[in-house]
């Protein structure tokens, strides 16, 4: 019975995310459920005491990324640097490799520090006239948008600044280049198999054409004169370097903790410098990638950069509030009697890396998010991942690359916010283009078990 309670909560809020509803709105909704009946009276001080409190925990640590990436990425786009670089792209692969070109280009933006979200709106008109060009049916454009975008180097492929791959740092003490092994191996798996079932629908689909009476059709603009693209691609390069050279820099500057004692405080405050090390260094990253973009682009933003980024704010701010609310909905749910016993009844599979795999992408399905899910597996169980992971000699570099990848799994079901927005974007509907993001789905959630069946076999790191 207290297992169907907590099951209560979760099928509420994967309803209501699945109907469109506000996760922000109704994640304490479905929170405050078993609450309701198994610790009537405790609701306001829960709500207030753990489900806020963890809700704003994630906010503290975690807003300036979704921040930073999100201006990022805006800046790109204004400044012509992502148009750049994905003509720049088109011209040396060619029409002739459309979905390795669509794949590509989202990948190396994705990498590059720039939000999923924008990725989809700035590859989405040129990826249309690719397929157009090629005369590939339209509805393999969002599962080859989400191959590029919503998989390898999402959470997979070792140093990505995305959220799902800086979210295990903070529990594991990690690094976003945990495994780079594993990790390259398990971005080439998914990233070969992935464009291979592309190509055989396309070819399934020769006679089939681009098709007619779409929606949501874009008008290309002439392409005009474009920055250089390998001057575009140096603040995406910058990132990457610069988060790997922080992410070193930092513990050397400030050791392991950082005390703040300031006359106006009534007791100092320690910070965690191993916990947050990944996190301020990435910050640092986007700061430099963006002061890049602006130094190199000064005249096309000055006239339009304080108003363009608004939506890029407003985006940053709902993306994150929506994880957070999940965050906190998970952090309720790990503390009843019937999650325990759920997480109890897990230990009988014994392998630390499929039990935290298992975990963490059944969590991202139910909740419809790759973040939502990874957090609230590692909120409610990451002392028992890292407990499992030491009495069995495996390196929490590994635990981070799996759960991370595991995240990036499951979460694509219908109702999960990425899959709604490429349709959106897009034009199309799930009746017409699921199947193909779906069949990306278990590809991407296989390969996480062929990665850990690879660890074992090889112990590579």
């Amino acid at each position: 019975m207290l297992v169907l309670v907590c099951l209560l909560g979760l099928a509420f809020l994967t309803l209501a995310a699945y109907c469109g509803y506000s996760v922000i709105l109704f994640a304490p909704v479905a929170a405050m459920i078993p609450v309701l009946l198994t610790h009537p009276s405790q609701v306001p001080a829960i709500f207030t005491n753990l489900y806020m409190e963890r809700a704003v925990y994630f906010v503290k640590l975690y807003f300036p990324l979704f921040l930073l990436g999100a201006v990022l990425g805006k800046l790109m786009e204004i400044s012509g640097f992502a148009r750049s670089i994905v003509a720049a792209l088109i011209q040396r692969i060619g029409h002739g490799h459309t979905i390795v070109t669509v794949v590509l280009i989202s990948a190396l933006l994705t990498y590059g520090g720039v939000s999923l979200f924008v990725v989809v709106f700035a590859v989405y008109p040129f990826a249309a006239e690719m397929f157009r060009f090629t005369n590939i049916p339209k509805r393999l454009i969002p599962a080859t948008l989400a191959l590029g975008a919503f998989s390898f180097t999402m959470d997979a492929l070792p140093g990505t600044p995305q959220i799902q791959n800086i979210i295990p740092t903070t529990f594991f003490r990690t690094t976003a280049w945990a495994a780079p092994r594993l990790g390259i191996f398990g971005s080439i798996l998914i990233f070969v198999t992935g464009v291979a079932y592309l190509q055989w629908r396309a070819r399934l689909a020769r006679d089939e054409g681009y098709g007619t009476n779409h929606e949501n059709e874009p008008e290309m603009l002439p392409m005009g004169r474009l920055p250089n693209p390998f001057l575009a691609l140096l603040p995406l390069l910058a990132v990457g370097i610069c988060n790997w050279a922080f992410g070193r820099l930092i513990p050397r500057i400030f050791g392991n903790k950082v005390v703040i004692a300031l006359p106006g405080l009534d007791h100092s405050l320690v910070a965690d410098v191993p916990a947050l090390a990944t996190i301020w260094s990435l910050e640092a990253a986007l700061l430099v990638a963006i002061l890049l973009v602006c130094l190199l682009a000064c005249r096309s933003l000055a006239a339009s950069a304080g108003q363009a980024t608004k939506p890029a704010v407003s985006g940053a701010l709902l993306a994150c509030m929506n994880t957070a609310s999940e965050y906190g909905f998970g952090a309720v749910i790990a503390a009843l009697p019937g999650f325990i016993m759920v997480r109890d009844a897990t230990s009988v599979i014994a392998n630390p890396l499929v039990n935290a795999a298992v975990s963490t992408t059944t969590l991202a399905g139910i909740t419809g998010s790759a973040s939502g899910g990874l957090s609230i597996a590692l909120a409610a169980m990451s002392t028992h991942f890292i407990a499992m992971s030491k009495d069995a000699g495996i390196p929490l570099e590994v635990l981070h690359r799996i759960t991370a990848m595991a995240s990036g799994g499951m979460d694509m079901l219908p109702h999960n916010g990425a899959v709604i927005t490429v349709f959106a974007v897009t034009g199309l509907t799930h009746r017409q283009s699921y199947r193909d993001i779906f069949a990306i789905t278990l590809l991407k959630t296989i390969a996480v078990f062929i990665t850990i069946g690879f660890y074992y076999l090889t112990h590579w790191i």
